[in-house]
């Protein structure tokens, strides 16, 4: 049963001040009371176990979070899971397992930075890199398919890199399950970033989901906080990725490095399934966070199809109540960027205006909390926001730009 917006306000006693409206649930979502406590609870239980903590807490509560972050994400729970402090360390380690000098990546021009900027530095050294352009919008996926093919007849492994909603305007990439069938047919290795769509749009994968790598995070939709992203790991890889730590073959810590005085020279080990993506050492508290911010939406009735509903409804109000307004269209003063189309929609509405920073800015000194990425102003909603908060920051929206 979904819960009301007053009992879901309830749990965000911290974050939720008079005088502010935070429409920043698209980039750092409102931490609900619970995350507070398990930052807590990490500390009691270092301090109760100290280092076999994580034998006798925090490995046991790795797996219990990974289960239910795989089962938002509409993966089996029993799949395979890598985790890192971010998705960048992810990728880097993922694009460590293949040689430069033959890997072909297909990418698209709307990638988020962490992926984009490391490409181009790889590209630098000599990565082949084919950038499909991601405007327009419609016909992306078809486009994609298309350079994916094309880089495939090249001969070599492909990586094929890209959203399933796009940071920049939150278009929903709908044939996210189409393109993973594509890179099965052409033998390409599919690594799909899915961060804005974590806990927030549901996603048809399909069965060729089997051999995708899937990327997300807990700081924006989650709700989780920073330090924790994962990587959905296709069962069977044996990729070896060159960037490992040593939590990635833990089994083998023991292992003798010297005999009778020589170094023995041995191929570095993995573990199995993710575990070969493990990086060092990590803290542990944001996975006492995640247990706590999960079991926090399943107390509230907030599955992700719930979830989905609210975020349809509160961005058709943004976009609504702009147009009512007289400030967004065709010669009007705020420039339509997200799709008018809910199921192409992701959680947040992007507008375009020449000066969106300062913009953000202005909205920022009157209590309205947004941000901007280039010329885009995005207004990101959540559940604890209500109609009437979203209402107030239209109206002074609509104020600033006429």
């Amino acid at each position: 049963m979904t819960a009301d917006v007053e009992r879901i306000r309830a749990a965000y006693s911290r974050f939720l001040r008079p005088g502010r409206i935070l429409l920043t649930g698209h980039s750092h979502q409102a931490w609900p009371d619970v995350a507070r406590d398990a930052q807590l609870e990490a500390f009691d239980d270092a301090a109760e176990f100290v280092d076999h903590k994580w034998e006798r807490a925090v490995f046991p509560l790795v797996e219990e979070v990974g289960r239910g972050l795989l089962a938002r994400m509409g993966c089996a729970s029993d799949d395979a899971i890598a985790f890192a402090e971010s998705t960048h360390a992810l990728l880097v380690r993922l694009f460590s397992a293949f040689d430069h000098r033959r890997l072909r990546v297909v990418t698209t021009t709307s990638e988020f930075h962490s992926l984009d900027r490391q490409l181009r530095r790889y590209a630098e050294q000599g990565l082949y890199v084919r950038w499909v352009d991601a405007e327009p919008r419609a016909g992306l996926a078809e486009r994609f398919v298309a350079a994916l093919e094309s880089e495939a007849r090249a001969g070599g492994p492909v990586v094929a890199a890209l959203s399933a909603v796009i940071f920049e305007d939150a278009w929903v990439v709908r044939e996210v399950g189409a393109i993973l069938d594509a890179c099965e047919r052409v033998g390409a290795t599919p690594v799909v970033d899915a961060y804005h769509a974590f806990n927030a749009v549901p996603l048809d994968w399909g069965p060729a989901v089997r051999s995708a790598f899937i990327l997300a995070g807990g700081y924006k939709y989650a709700g989780i906080g920073n330090g924790l992203c994962w990587m959905r790991v296709p069962e069977h890889t044996d990729l070896r990725p060159a960037d490992t730590g040593w939590f990635a073959d833990f089994a083998s810590i023991a292992a003798p490095r010297v005999a009778d005085g020589v170094v023995l020279s041995r191929p570095v080990g993995y573990g199995r399934g993710a575990a070969r993506f493990a990086g060092a050492t990590f803290e542990a508290s944001a996975f006492y966070r995640a247990r706590a911010v999960l079991r926090h939406w399943d107390a509230l009735g907030l599955g992700v199809a719930e979830l989905r509903a609210r975020y349809v409804a509160q961005t058709r109000r943004i976009l609504d109540g702009l147009s009512d307004r007289g400030v967004l269209g065709e010669g009007r003063a705020l420039g339509r960027v997200s799709a008018d189309d809910d199921a192409r929609r992701g959680a947040f509405v992007s507008v375009r205006h020449a000066d969106a920073s300062g913009l953000s800015a202005a909205l920022r000194e009157r209590g309205i909390w947004t941000d901007s990425r280039g010329a885009n102003l995005r207004l990101g909603p959540a559940p604890y926001v209500l109609d009437s908060e979203i209402d107030v920051g239209l109206d002074v929206l609509a104020s600033l730009v006429r």
